[in-house]
């Protein structure tokens, strides 16, 4: 299933039935944070770009804000995405890091499944027009005529000739490939045509 300095601390907001549940950042992470490794698991509700931070509902029902910044891989599988990528519906794992004035952020995102689109396994031919192309990751937006944008990433072991082919996209060209359908937005590579 997508930004400023190590710094940016975790605010958090707990809501209860409508009721916000008040206390020191500690009190209301207790409950959620996995000691000692500090993780934080559960289902994105929201990203907000805006203040850099994602919502994500725990298991027992507390919603959280998180808070990222341009350093924050998020990784699914085996692919690295932007924070943006993320969907309502993914469910996640988030490593907390402490900074040195005592607050939280998250350094890593892991996506363990996919909440959005129509994930199916099958291959299908895909075809558009690149318009970003982001050769750090492995990774190009495709504008479509009927499915609008979406993001196609390489394999985790790609073939050598399609690696060639990806180093050699431009922004504009017309493209055929073959890919699986990670989520709505989301493709995985399997072969250019």
């Amino acid at each position: 299933m997508k930004t400023l300095g190590r710094t940016i601390a975790l605010s958090a907001a707990v809501a209860l039935a409508g009721c916000a549940q008040t206390g020191s950042l500690g009190d209301i992470l207790g409950g959620v944070l996995n000691a000692p490794s500090q993780t934080l698991s559960g289902t994105i509700q929201d990203v907000d770009t805006r203040t850099q931070q994602i919502l994500v509902r725990t298991s027992d029902n507390q919603t959280v804000a998180v808070s990222y910044d341009e350093r924050t891989d998020v990784v699914y599988q085996q692919q690295n995405y932007p924070v943006t990528a993320l969907e309502a519906g993914d469910q996640v794992n988030l490593r907390l890091a402490e900074t040195s004035n005592g607050r939280y952020y998250t350094d890593r995102i892991d996506v363990t499944a996919s909440g959005g689109g129509t994930s199916s396994g099958d291959v299908q031919l895909v075809q558009g027009t690149v318009r970003n192309i982001d050769y750090t990751n492995g990774a190009f937006t495709l504008a479509t005529s009927n499915q609008g944008t979406l993001t196609v990433t390489l394999p985790y072991n790609p073939r050598s000739s399609d690696v060639d082919r990806f180093r050699s996209l431009r922004s504009g060209d017309y493209v055929r490939l073959y890919g699986t359908y990670l989520s709505s937005t989301r493709v995985e590579l399997r072969q250019f045509n």
